[in-house]
């Protein structure tokens, strides 16, 4: 097939994540302030969209609390730099099962909540996008899985779209795309959606071009989609995925090395983002052209 490379690319910074790295690294933000800050030096390096989760600010594990969302949102929108708010949605699906020989009850680490909880923070903060995981999957673990049913994504998806947030699809496989597809048929979602190609996560897609131009292939020519890869692989897809005509995911969700023995910031790796993205011959654009490609929304800063 014939090289689409993207011209104008925007960068999206995934800040900290919901992973088990709050101990990997002292970069990883933990409290509000911190992943406020790290978006906010996100932004100055280059990423037009900055994409959070939220962690309990003492452990540094993931959190659903809308307090924290609140704060983080507040933080972002009252900086000195414009940026793109994209919140996770992913929280809430959560299934430890018990072991092979004794599935249920479900064990420690289960997760699993309603629809309107799982969009409640999207409710009370507006962010412009928000992510919806569009299937289940094995994720990693021996006895967890991410649990995104049919039934589940609908009524989600059917939420974002009537709150107004622009939801960012998030495909760890082919299938996922397959049924993305069907909601937008549905009416669930609009059209032209936004997609976020998730490479590499055990058990979703390989990080392989071969797969990665298969996820391409099925998504639709007038569909907007960036594409990241985890740890040792992420700057290396910052040029297969504008290469491949889409846009660009970096942080410390994904990976937490700049290079061999050296710890990165969100900011470090939006900056090497940007030097590939130009070095390719491409453009990084800002968060008010993304605004206008996507057709977003930007909300004011609550009022003091």
């Amino acid at each position: 097939m014939p090289l689409e490379m993207n011209k104008e690319v925007f960068i999206t910074c995934a800040v900290t994540g919901s992973g088990g790295t709050q101990d990997r690294s002292p970069h990883v933000p933990r409290s509000p302030a911190q992943i406020a800050a790290s978006a906010i030096d996100a932004a100055k390096a280059g990423a037009a969209i900055v994409h959070c989760h939220v962690r309990d600010p003492d452990s540094g594990k993931p959190s659903r609390r809308l307090d924290l969302y609140r704060e983080v949102t507040d933080l972002i929108r009252a900086a000195d730099v414009d940026v793109v708010l994209n919140l996770t949605a992913g929280m809430g699906g959560d299934i430890v099962f018990g072991g092979v020989e004794a599935p249920l009850p479900a064990g420690p680490g289960t997760d699993m909540v309603g629809a309107t909880e799982r969009v409640a923070h999207i409710a009370e903060c507006l962010p412009e996008i928000c992510t919806l995981d569009c299937g289940t999957m094995n994720f990693a673990e021996a006895d967890y899985v991410m649990t995104n049913t049919p039934g589940m994504l609908r009524a989600m998806g059917q939420m974002m779209t009537d709150l107004g947030v622009k939801p960012e699809i998030e495909a760890f496989d082919t299938g996922h795309l397959w049924f993305a597809k069907q909601l937008v048929e549905e009416g669930v979602l609009d059209s032209p959606a936004l997609v976020q190609l998730c490479m590499g996560v055990p058990w979703g897609a390989p990080d392989d071009l071969n797969t990665l131009m298969a996820m391409v292939n099925n998504v639709p020519k007038d569909w907007t989609f960036s594409a990241f890869a985890l740890g040792r692989h992420q700057m290396a897809y910052v040029a297969a995925a504008v290469l491949a005509g889409g846009n660009v995911r970096v942080g410390l969700e994904d990976n937490l090395w700049l290079g061999k023995g050296q710890l990165a910031t969100n900011a470090q790796l939006v900056e090497r983002a940007v030097g590939i993205i130009e070095g390719i011959g491409a453009r990084v654009i800002g968060p008010q052209e993304v605004r206008e490609k996507l057709g977003l929304t930007k909300r004011a800063p609550r009022a003091a």
